[in-house]
């Protein structure tokens, strides 16, 4: 019976074209505006690593200088100074530990087929630990990461990602080669493969750079700061005291400007590693260190990016105003269907004459709001595509979280049909109230 009422549906379809049209495209815009607003603030918030997320931990503890304390204030650094940095990677407190901070420098290589010249481009990327690779599981195309030797000996090795390799030697490993970066010369050991995780949670530090940025290059941590490598940009509190002068002044004071991470091997481990780190912060109190003793914190990755706020409140507004939309079609949709199963009075007096229940007569028109609400849904998809393109045009950000999935495409039907039959329940039960005697006897 429903495959007859669905043949029924798509026959009456036709009936009545212009209010069809009128229905199907009422449904088809508010999906658009709804699925397309929804993508985009579902790919900006989404999990970017849900194989680790919850044991993936960023410390916040609070080294701030206590006059300048405003209790309103949220306490806390997401970034340590280096003297807590070197103690954290060295306590063994997790299964992993890495440290990062941001570094922008001159690569010199001499380009393909041109073995004279000698091309200088700048490029962005971290100075990080070996650990770091295993702890984000990022890929790698060639090679691998430098080895705990090479780290400890603070060599000058460095690992890139595809795009900077292909600059350098096309398609082909580029393991082994030398670059210079800077003043000095680095022995490439790996190249990390297609992974530029969405958003960029790893280290959000770069204006603007949450779902756009990419590392390009990777030097060791202790290499980097042995060759007095400056942090590029990122958040630097000095709680209002300047630095020394140079880079010395980064090492030496109480400025923060490294983001750490701890990776433990379960979620049970997570009181304990916060034990630790409380039994570190109290020895430090005893010289002088984190007087405003507020709480420490263990962020794992998405209660950090809520805490980081990356998706702005607009978004989210944006999203509630666009299902605002979709419900006020809805209602459109409503008046239209009364309209279509009011003009057929004369039939459902009919069907009833010979004998067809109420039930049957739902049945029939809730089949027949289905096959609106796939038609609306078909040409919304369509236009959520165009509306996706349409914006992914506009900045470099748009383009990378303006693009739907299989599971949008999917949403996108099922709001759709739910659409559709929330709108055709009062018409449908309208249209049931019919009684045949008196419909029978007004023709």
């Amino acid at each position: 019976m429903f495959f007859y009422y669905f043949k029924i549906g798509l026959h009456n379809l036709r009936r009545n074209p212009v209010l069809t049209a009128l229905m199907v495209l009422t449904l088809a815009v508010g999906i658009a505006a709804s699925i397309s607003t929804l993508t985009i603030l579902r790919m900006m918030s989404q999990d970017p690593i849900p194989q680790k997320s919850e044991r993936l931990l960023v410390p916040i503890i609070d080294n701030s200088d206590p006059s300048k304390y405003i209790p309103a204030d949220r306490t806390g650094s997401h970034l340590l100074n280096y003297r807590d940095s070197v103690n954290f990677l060295d306590s063994h407190w997790a299964a992993n530990r890495t440290a990062i901070y941001t570094i922008r420098r001159g690569l010199q290589f001499h380009p393909i087929g041109n073995n004279a010249a000698t091309e200088l481009i700048t490029v962005d990327g971290i100075a990080t630990t070996n650990s770091y690779f295993a702890m984000f599981d990022v890929p790698f195309a060639f090679g691998a990461a430098w080895s705990a030797e090479d780290e400890k000996n603070r060599a000058k090795v460095v690992v890139i990602n595809s795009q900077t390799a292909s600059k350098l030697v096309g398609p082909q490993s580029p393991v082994g080669k030398v670059i210079q970066l800077g003043s000095d010369e680095y022995r490439i050991v790996g190249v990390v493969g297609k992974w530029n995780p969405v958003p960029r949670y790893t280290n959000v530090l770069l204006n603007d750079d949450e779902f756009t940025g990419e590392d390009q290059i990777y030097i060791p941590f202790q290499t980097a700061i042995a060759n007095r490598i400056d942090p590029f940009a990122g958040f630097f509190d000095c709680s209002g005291t300047v630095p020394e002068a140079g880079f010395d002044g980064w090492l030496s004071t109480s400025c923060t400007w490294i983001q750490f991470w701890f990776e433990v091997e379960s979620t049970q481990k997570i009181a304990q590693l916060k034990a630790q780190i409380n039994e570190y912060t109290a020895q430090e109190q005893q010289h002088g260190r984190f007087q405003r003793r507020a709480e420490n914190k263990l962020l794992n990755v998405m209660q950090w990016l809520d805490y980081l706020d990356l998706v702005d409140s607009s978004y989210k507004i944006s999203t509630g105003l666009s299902f605002a939309f979709l419900a006020l079609c809805t209602v459109n949709t409503i008046g239209l269907l009364l309209a279509k199963f009011s003009s057929r009075s004369t039939e459902v007096g009919v069907r009833r004459a010979l004998g067809a229940s109420k039930l049957d007569i739902f049945s029939q028109f809730l089949i027949e709001t289905l096959v609106i609400g796939l038609a609306g849904g078909l040409l919304g998809v369509v236009l959520s595509y165009s509306a996706l393109w349409i914006i992914s045009q506009q900045t470099k950000q748009f383009m990378v979280v303006a693009h739907m999935d299989v599971q949008m495409l999917l949403i996108a039907f099922a709001f759709s049909v739910l659409a559709s039959v929330l709108a055709g329940l009062f018409p449908i039960w309208r249209a049931c109230q019919i009684t045949p005697a008196i419909q029978l006897k007004s023709q």
